[in-house]
């Protein structure tokens, strides 16, 4: 039965990861119908190749910090892993977004080597969780940034809009993190002991983490700032295309057209990102043309950033094999 489910479950995964890159290509055609041809094809070749690479040099360079990050954080869990195999999960888990069909997409590759490598699987899994709350931490971060600095920009319905949007998000959060705490009692009655052992490992891990304040404030301090460094190269590649905003507006526009993206209707947040980033930018000014051409840039530099890193995660682990 079990080998029997393995063949189904691989083909039901090929087919999920079909229909969100065709999800994908669908909302582009769309953007693509609803927008002028002509100035999206202008600003498209307006960006020297040159320019590009740089960037995307960039982009690599700026994710090394983050596996340092994420080394920091599962360590401080009590994973004990080496900078190669943390390298391993952090570039294998950017390849896997590309191509895995699961909501948390990359995240199952860094768990799946981390566990194989760790003499504390429990440890990985709780500061895989913890390093992705920083994550998101950062995010809000840099979107109060953007909404402390723009009152003199915002346009007021689209300001009320914005407020009830993160009020809203910041409620969900709230009720579902209540509802986990009320029924915390019902959701473990009847688990067996090894699901209740795993449990105390993995709350053991957690405890790790929260007694080093420092390792918390360093991990966010480095999300924002590459998280920043991020919105800083779109905003570049928005330039080239002919597309100038002031940083505060990316500020509050990227991370939520960012977030957007989180929804597991196309492969990577394809497409709903670039949608989510005209509708934001719309209302200061920005030509939606633009808008879609430098995002359009941008999933340029997270494929090629993607495919590039998943080779690098090949490399190291062939030569994990081959060294004695």
């Amino acid at each position: 039965m079990i080998g029997a489910r393995r063949p189904q479950k691989k083909s039901r995964a090929r087919w999920v990861t079909f229909f969100r890159w065709a999800a994908a290509l669908a909302v582009f055609a769309i953007l693509l119908h609803f927008l002028p041809i002509a100035p999206l094809r202008a600003a498209l070749a307006s960006i020297p190749p040159i320019r590009f690479v740089i960037i995307l040099m960039v982009y690599l360079c700026t994710h090394a910090f983050g596996i340092l990050k994420w080394r920091m954080v599962v360590n401080a869990a009590g994973s004990q892993l080496d900078l190669s195999t943390s390298a391993q999960c952090y570039l294998g888990g950017l390849f896997g977004t590309l191509f895995l069909p699961s909501i948390i997409g990359g995240d199952v590759v860094r768990m799946a080597v981390g566990l194989r490598r760790s003499p504390r699987p429990a440890a990985v899994l709780a500061g895989n969780v913890v390093d992705r709350s920083l994550d998101v931490a950062a995010q809000a971060t840099l979107v109060a940034f953007g909404l402390i600095l723009l009152p003199g920009s915002l346009p007021e319905q689209f300001s009320a809009l914005a407020r009830r949007i993160l009020l809203l998000f910041a409620a969900v959060i709230l009720v579902a993190a209540m509802l986990l705490f009320l029924f915390r009692k019902t959701f473990f009655a009847g688990r067996s002991r090894r699901f209740l052992r795993q449990l105390a490992r993995w709350r053991h891990a957690l405890r790790s983490v929260r007694a080093c304040p420092q390792v918390l404030v360093i991990g966010w301090i480095l999300g924002v700032m590459i998280q920043a460094t991020f919105i800083l190269l779109n905003a570049l590649l928005a330039i080239s295309c002919g597309l100038v905003q002031p940083f505060r507006v990316w500020l509050f526009a990227w991370p939520l057209a960012k977030i957007a993206a989180l929804l597991p209707l196309t492969q990577g947040g394809m497409g709903i990102r670039e949608a989510a980033l005209v509708a934001l930018l719309l209302p200061f000014g920005a030509t939606a043309a633009l808008v879609l051409a430098a995002g359009l840039v941008w999933e340029g530099v997270i494929v090629a950033g993607g495919l590039i890193s998943g080779l690098i995660a090949f490399l190291l682990r062939r030569a994990d094999q081959i060294s004695p």
